[in-house]
């Protein structure tokens, strides 16, 4: 029988033609009645349900199930559940959107990308700076992480080989090699690396935090001030390339090489004081500048240093020191055999020696600006009874330039000392503990006002043993180009090029080491009529009791004025050097600056350093 929409499925004669109630099976579906009859219109494969009564309940995935028009059964019998679930389509139809979920509160899980909030001016900016001082924190923050991880690893890799490098250096005791010209030369190369690398190492920072996602405003902001900073982190290199560049200028033009002399021996770097227990330097301080003509050199002292300990005895020699004599055999000692113009009773000091050497080529052979070197070294060698290696001569005007360049100078005044013409009209200097400017300090060591010459060469001896002192690497460094200016124009030696480096590990062993002081003035030294084998004694006895224990020289005598010197005939010491100084009282403070003590004195206590 032939279904048509609407038409209701009639049953049997019997049933009257009465519509049916329907009944629900199993999974909700609708069955026929006991009578057989079937289902109603609405329920059929019209695809839409009935209205009103009878709808079934809608699934939670918004779906319809649907009957497909099956073959109709005999009245009076119930339909299967297995066909209505045959006979059965599901209709899926839009529902309503869901509503939007919370994000989670834990990680996001594996797979899912993530974003990191965008960039804004000030924080782009800090990120790299950052970079800047830890490079590769720009990287990782944009995500570029093996970047990122590869330039801290760089970094780290170079901090450590410095810090060993520099441990390893210091702990070797040749820190001397890095005044080497290849040293010098290799420190520019890596400074100059070194700024165009962290330039171009905030340059990629500030590319890889996309500054492009900013607004105009802000990376016109962004780009000028990492524009700035690419410029000030190659500052720093510029600035220790300068310094190398000015020190190496430096050195070359004071200490000549020895490629340059035929007649130098070469240096031994496993043996450069060629088997040598003591080296000694005569440091001069000369007066040739301004209107004056020639060199006086109206300061000298012999540092005589201890290569293997630095102990140092620094000898004071008087500017008035009479009729010195030469070594025997040398043209000199031919020319004076009875003592440096022994004709002339009140001439022949020693201050004019050098320049004696510099105008008699024909006496004292060699190059200008050696003879005179040469013929000092000559007689100073000669008085004292040891070999003067080297000399280095520093301008007194150029040193007061050498003091400003490092800060000045602290020193202690015993007494008030006026300066400045004939009677110390430009000022004084007073008692206590002062820090001395460049002027003041070539004055308290040159000034004649209310003292005599031995009270001045002690103050001068306090100076240049403060400057000594107080003239630290760090101290140095921080001025270097200050230093390396004056010094340039105003220094003068003959230590080779090729020795400085082991002349600067000597220095610093001076440093942490033991300086005593002697220097030959009346009443024990008279400089008219000096007694030459008494000043050998004294230098003998002196370099002994240098490299012995502090205590020892101490418990010989110590005193606290400047002027104190120390003096064999006080102990009763012979012409002969005597292996046991006698101990004897120490020297009253009341006693004036040309009085004589029992030993070399310690210049910490002397000059109060």
């Amino acid at each position: 029988m032939t279904m048509h929409l609407g038409q209701d499925s009639g049953g049997s004669a019997d049933d009257g033609g009465k519509r049916r109630t329907r009944r629900r099976g199993a999974g909700g579906e609708a069955r026929p009645g006991a009578g057989g009859a079937q289902d109603t219109p609405e329920t059929q494969a019209s695809g839409l349900p009935e209205t009103g009564r009878g709808r079934e309940p809608e699934a939670a995935d918004n779906t319809v199930r649907v009957e497909k028009p099956g073959k109709a059964r005999d009245a009076g019998q119930d339909r299967e559940p297995a066909q209505a679930a045959d006979n059965t389509v599901r209709v899926s139809r839009p529902g309503p959107a869901p509503a939007a979920e919370p994000p989670p509160s834990g990680p996001p899980p594996k797979g899912r990308p993530q974003f990191a909030k965008p960039l804004t001016t000030p924080s782009l900016i800090g990120w790299t700076l950052l970079s800047a001082i830890l490079p590769g924190a720009a990287h990782l923050r944009a995500g570029r992480r093996r970047t990122g991880y590869i330039l801290l690893g760089v970094f780290g890799l170079l901090l450590v080989t410095a810090l060993v490098g520099g441990l390893t250096l210091y702990g070797s005791g040749n820190t001397g090699v890095v005044t080497r010209d290849g040293t010098l030369l290799a420190a520019v190369i890596v400074a100059a690396l070194g700024a165009l690398g962290w330039f171009l190492l905030v340059l990629s920072s500030y590319i890889s935090l996309k500054p492009n996602r900013l607004t105009g405003r802000g990376q016109i902001v962004s780009g000028i001030v990492v524009g700035v900073l690419c410029v000030s982190v190659m500052a720093p290199f510029a600035l220790t390339a300068s310094t190398v560049l000015a020190a190496k200028e430096t050195a070359n033009a004071i200490f000549p090489s020895v490629k340059d002399d035929t007649a130098a021996t070469p240096i031994k770097h496993e043996d450069p004081w060629d088997g040598r227990e003591r080296v000694n330097f005569l440091l001069i301080g000369g007066d040739g500048a301004g209107n004056r003509e020639g060199v006086r050199t109206d300061s000298m002292n012999v540092a005589s240093v201890n290569v293997k300990t630095g102990n140092t005895v620094m000898f004071s020699l008087p500017r008035n020191l009479q009729h010195v004599h030469f070594r025997p055999g040398t043209p000199l000692a031919k020319h004076f055999p009875n003592g440096f113009m022994r004709e002339l009773p009140n001439g022949g000091l020693l201050n004019e020696v050098w320049q004696y050497g510099e105008d008699h080529p024909e006496i004292v052979p060699g190059k200008n600006d050696q003879r005179g070197p040469r013929a000092l070294m000559n007689a100073i060698g000669q008085t004292l009874n040891l070999q003067i290696d080297y000399y280095a001569l520093v301008n007194m005007f150029g040193f007061a330039h050498l003091v400003d360049a490092i800060g000045g100078l602290k020193i202690r005044v015993d007494n008030d000392v006026k300066w400045g013409g004939l009677y110390g009209t430009a000022g004084t200097i007073k008692a206590g503990y002062q820090t001395l400017s460049g002027e003041e300090a070539l004055w308290y060591g040159r000034s004649r006002v209310g003292s005599d010459d031995f009270s001045r060469m002690a103050r001068q001896r306090c100076v240049i043993g403060a400057f000594a002192q107080q003239a630290t690497p760090s101290v140095v460094l921080t001025n270097f180009v200050k230093v390396a200016n004056v010094a340039k124009r105003m220094a003068k030696t003959n230590i080779p090029r090729e020795l400085l480096e082991h002349v600067t590990d000597l220095a610093l062993k001076v440093k942490d080491a033991r300086i005593t002081s002697l220097q030959f003035v009346p009443p024990e030294f008279y400089t008219g009529s000096p007694d030459w084998q008494k000043i050998r004694t004294a230098t003998a006895r002196a370099l002994r009791q240098s490299s012995q224990p502090s205590r020892r020289a101490l418990a010989a005598g110590v005193t606290a004025s400047p002027g104190a010197s120390a003096s064999p005939g006080a102990s009763g010491a012979s012409p002969t050097p005597d292996p046991t100084p006698t101990r004897t009282a120490t020297v009253r403070p009341s006693q004036t600056p040309t009085q004589n003590g029992k030993a070399a004195q310690s210049l910490s206590e002397l000059c109060g350093f």
